[in-house]
């Protein structure tokens, strides 16, 4: 019985390490201010419409026992930016982002290594537009600094497939591939070494 016990004590002390670990993860704020987004969608597969998005905040929590991060980003749509202010209606209206019924487009990180912020590599998650919920695949670039998020931004670029999401119209003139990218900063000084890569 010694044998097990001892097992179990072992386990136990493991994820109470953890599960203080995960207390005491730190939580840094994004700046709405610094951050930035785009998307770009192709008209007859020849011609981008660029858009730009509105405030962007949400959060990095930093998972000091596993050394990771998990990014959360929000964005309102109803406060996005494009050429002309007909291309701007259209792109808030139920055709694309329908921001009046979904005013908000969000994405969770999976968690992934703090030392991918100087390395780059693939950065996986959840992204919700519409109010419709899909796994994607992005792009993490690697920094161009010694302190991502403050000296320089952590750049996240990639695509989706606006079906995917029930933004279904225009198919004969409009591309299914829509190209977003993000520039993220965080709020504040006091966090300015948690996030620099190890």
């Amino acid at each position: 019985m010694r044998p097990v016990l001892l097992a179990l004590a072992l386990v136990a002390v493991l994820l109470a390490r953890e599960a203080s670990a995960s207390d005491d993860g730190r939580f840094m704020r994004l700046d709405a201010q610094r951050s930035s987004g785009s998307f770009r969608v192709k008209l007859i597969w020849l011609f981008g419409i660029d858009g730009e998005f509105g405030r962007i905040d949400g959060e990095i929590r930093r998972n000091d026992f596993r050394d990771s991060l998990q990014v959360t980003a929000r964005v309102d749509v109803r406060n996005l930016h494009m050429a002309s202010s007909r291309q701007e209606t259209w792109a808030k209206s139920e055709e694309f982002f329908d921001a009046a019924h979904h005013p908000q487009l969000s994405f969770v990180s999976d968690e992934f290594a703090r030392l991918r912020l100087r390395e780059g590599g693939e950065l996986t998650g959840r992204l919700t537009v519409r109010g419709i919920t899909q796994p994607v695949r992005l792009e993490l670039l690697p920094a161009q600094c010694a302190h991502p998020a403050f000296e320089c931004p952590i750049r996240v670029n990639g695509s989706i497939r606006r079906s995917r999401f029930g933004m279904t119209s225009h198919r004969g003139t409009l591309a299914d591939k829509v190209e977003i990218d993000f520039n993220i900063f965080v709020a504040g000084d006091t966090a300015r070494d948690a996030l620099a890569p190890g």
